[in-house]
């Protein structure tokens, strides 16, 4: 079945594949996992996991997505040794202000445990890697390859937690099985994949000095904007848990993997293929209209569903599925569904950004977004009430990013771009 569909749907589907059963693994355990564990722990072990998000993503420089670009062996080789080096740097930093904080008496870090406060590091280093490894394997279109390397982490980090929490370790589980997952993936894309041995030293070599100057554009102006990215998509977590407690934290939470399972488990698969798609035809034909055109109509398509039925019947699934103490995660969730459908569309098309070489207007787009949030959630108003307003507000912003990126999809320039070339010819 699949030899008769067209290159891309081949690829997509491949990498779906991997994708579904990696996403569904979490799901399918879930309802134990929220039998065994409290929506304070969930909401702790967020807020962990937040922070190891956050610092992959600097621990990177996003650079993995160069790798796309940039995709020749030693070019490949060279960026595997610069973030192996920026990554580790970071852990062991991180780690480090941990320990001091701790000692200190920080709040933030009295209110976690020891497990977590050392794990931090480890678990940046580990997801650092792992996104590299990713961005590996889709320069040389090793789909499948990729897709089971997530169904081995996934798998680990699921067996390891619900394991844990059965045998009475508590809280810590959930962070322990994360560990466990993320070695058990890193392992699997070593054996898989073979990617580059990457060559650490003290301080960068002259090569990896000069990979660095070359790809600057993605350690100014991406890394930036990922970073705010991800700030965003984490401060509502952060502020809630301080602001509500972590049993609002964790429903919270709970929203976010209910929402981000059923859209993250395509718009991943087809953002891999249209990474590879829009490069190709922006490099041959000047632009990736075609290819973002089509996109967007599929993600559209596959979004409607999952969001409409979110939407309907949240609460009550919530409720079944995972315990009556879960029913407002539900209720958060009918809330956040537009948001949800809209970032699905968005994300994957993000691409042209990069492709285009928009890295820096897609920065200040994310500035926006990072300050509109903040305002939202720091607001004195009910959770509820602010989740609407976030809904609202970040909905508008997504439109505002759509209609940039379909422009440089076409390689449009505006009207000001074009009087200024002209003037410099």
């Amino acid at each position: 079945m699949l030899a008769s569909l067209p290159v891309f749907w081949k690829h997509a589907a491949t990498v779906l594949t991997g994708t579904v059963v990696a996403q569904a693994l979490p799901l399918l355990i879930a309802p134990l996992i929220t039998r065994l564990a409290t929506p304070a722990d969930m909401g702790a072990f967020s807020i962990w996991l937040g922070v190891i998000a956050i610092a992959s993503t600097v621990a990177t420089l996003r650079l993995e997505a160069a790798m796309i670009l940039d995709h020749e062996a030693s070019a490949q080789q060279t960026c595997f040794s610069v973030v192996a080096y920026f990554s580790t740097l970071l852990a062991i930093v991180m780690t480090l202000c941990a320990v001091v904080a701790r000692l200190c008496g920080l709040p933030q870090a009295q209110n976690m445990s020891w497990f977590g406060l050392l794990t931090i590091g480890i678990g940046t280093w580990l997801t650092a890697y792992s996104h590299t490894a990713s961005a590996y394997a889709t320069s040389y279109r090793a789909f499948g390859k990729a897709a089971l390397v997530k169904v081995f982490g996934a798998g680990a980090i699921a067996l390891g937690q619900l394991v844990l929490l059965f045998v009475g370790v508590g809280g810590t589980a959930l962070l322990a099985g994360q560990i466990i997952g993320l070695a058990v993936g890193v392992t699997a894309a070593i054996i898989l994949l073979s990617p580059p041995r990457p060559s650490i030293a003290l301080t960068p070599s002259v090569v990896q000095r000069k990979y660095l100057e070359k790809h600057r554009s993605f350690w100014r102006f991406s890394l930036p904007a990922g970073l705010l990215n991800m700030a965003a998509g984490k401060f509502p977590l952060f502020v809630i848990g301080a602001k509500y407690g972590f049993v609002a934290a964790g429903l919270f939470a709970l929203t976010e993997r209910i929402l981000t399972a059923p859209i993250s488990l395509l718009a991943a698969s087809v953002l891999e293929v249209f990474k590879r798609q829009a490069v190709h035809e922006f490099q041959t034909l000047g632009n990736c209209k075609k290819a973002y055109r089509s996109t967007f109509k599929a993600l559209v398509l596959l979004g409607c569903g999952p969001a409409a039925f979110i939407f309907a019947f949240a609460p009550d699934l919530c409720a079944w599925v995972f315990g009556e103490p879960w029913r407002g995660a539900g209720e958060f969730a009918r809330i956040l569904a537009p948001l949800y459908f809209l970032n699905f569309v968005a994300s994957p098309l993000s691409y042209v950004f990069f492709v285009a070489g928009k890295q820096k207007i897609e920065f200040v787009w994310q500035i926006a977004l990072f300050i509109t949030t903040i305002t939202v959630f720091l607001a004195p108003y009910s959770l509820t009430q602010v989740l609407w307003n976030y809904t609202i507000s970040y909905s508008l912003l997504y439109f505002v990013y759509l209609y940039m990126s379909h422009r440089f999809a076409q390689n449009a320039e505006s009207p000001r771009e074009r009087v200024r070339d002209t003037a410099t010819d």
